[in-house]
């Protein structure tokens, strides 16, 4: 098939882990990748459309791009929508949600774009049925989504489904717990490899050590459910098992990795075991309740990371002045050899520990700028002296 008639994809991200997801597409087989604040654009026929949903631990979703036209306003978008052939994507019997993002666009109400789009939807099938769809905001059949920039008008139809971050294991949440895929990403941004120890010394719910687990064990992460392509007209069954099958293939249950995780507290340690024990991971990761300066390595090379407790999760400022320099002094004293990395929204947490970070990378949790620090633990150096 000529490349000009593979379908065109994007796929959203975390905003900082582009540059991963873009390698992360490529490997599972898409082609003209390229790099978007916020996501990437590709080229994707079914079998891949399947895989990056299935296989990806950094997107959130799978979007397949429909139609792109220039707009001046709310009647022109309404056109662009009410010119597709929505049936070949799906049946009149089916739910629909519609989503708009926009970018300096001009129109003073973007809900009012989603609702012209809506209503155009339901022109066309009422011209071609003599029905209309349902619209479910909860759990639609079919999500559809706008993108809006200054002069263009793009419409998407979402294979994914509830976003992938979703990976079917937590059923215990604790207070701002990191999304699955973000919390891959970091791992990724680690360079942490399966021969190698990782600790989480602050779990909570566990979602750092469990992403680890589930890449040294090469399990795919959407095994645990459904994606929205298999309610699309265009649904292959056979190449979907096959594809499915693969992946169950490709899983390595038997190796061995030392992954540990511990927490202060007794509900998220608990919270974390439950979450594990959902992904099948409770063997795969030890679990403990401890004070994470009460922890030792438990070898002698290996990857801490950790999303450290800030902001109302901890209380008082005063909490963080205290807790901070005892991180550092911690490393310093017992973890020579290891790379340590903190995820935080919090600009005091380099102030307070007194190291010196190797690495500062901006991600996004969320509309909340973080920065992951690196800390290469030498013995007799990387401290910062006090002034």
């Amino acid at each position: 098939m000529p490349s000009t008639e593979i379908p065109s994809h994007f796929a959203t991200c975390p905003r900082g882990l582009e540059a991963l997801l873009a390698a992360e597409v490529e490997r599972l087989g898409a082609g003209a990748v390229a790099v978007t604040s916020g996501g990437v654009s590709f080229q994707a026929d079914l079998r891949t459309v399947y895989r990056v949903n299935l296989e990806s631990r950094i997107a959130t979703r799978v979007l397949r791009r429909l139609d792109t036209k220039p707009y001046r306003n709310e009647k022109d978008i309404y056109e662009l929508a009410r010119s597709q052939r929505w049936g070949q994507w799906f049946k009149v019997s089916q739910s629909i949600r519609v989503d708009t993002t926009a970018v300096r666009s001009p129109l003073k109400s973007i809900d009012f774009a989603t609702l012209r789009i809506k209503d155009a939807i339901c022109d066309r099938f009422r011209d071609d049925t003599g029905s209309r769809p349902n619209v479910d905001t909860r759990a639609p059949d079919v999500r559809i989504l706008a993108y809006l920039t200054q002069d263009s008008a793009t419409l998407y139809l979402d294979t994914s489904g509830e976003p992938l971050y979703k990976r079917g294991y937590r059923t215990q949440s604790v207070e701002a717990p990191l999304k699955e895929n973000l919390a891959a990403g970091i791992i990724a941004l680690t360079g942490w490899r399966p021969e190698e120890a990782l600790l989480d010394p602050m779990c909570g719910g566990g979602t750092l050590v469990a992403e680890a687990a589930m890449i040294g064990l090469n399990i795919a992460p959407g095994l645990g459910r459904s994606f929205g392509f298999e309610r699309t007209a265009d649904f292959d069954s056979g190449l979907w098992a096959s594809v499915r099958e693969a992946a169950m293939q490709a899983r390595t249950l038997d190796r061995k990795l030392s992954i540990h995780g511990s927490d202060l507290h007794y509900r998220e340690v608990e919270y974390a075991k439950e979450n594990l024990r959902s992904a099948g991971l409770s063997d795969t990761v030890q679990i403990k309740q401890a004070s994470a300066t009460d922890l030792r390595p438990p070898t002698a090379e290996g990857v801490l990371v950790t999303n450290p407790p800030y902001g109302e999760r901890i209380g008082e400022k005063d909490d963080l002045a205290a807790l901070y320099p005892k991180l550092g002094d911690w490393m310093k004293q017992h973890f020579a050899g290891w790379r340590c990395y903190y995820f935080t929204g919090d600009p005091e947490l380099p102030k307070g520990i007194r190291l010196k970070a190797s690495r500062r990378t901006p991600l996004f949790n969320g509309a909340i700028e973080c920065r992951l620090f690196e800390y290469r633990i030498i013995a007799g150096s990387n401290r910062r002296e006090k002034t």
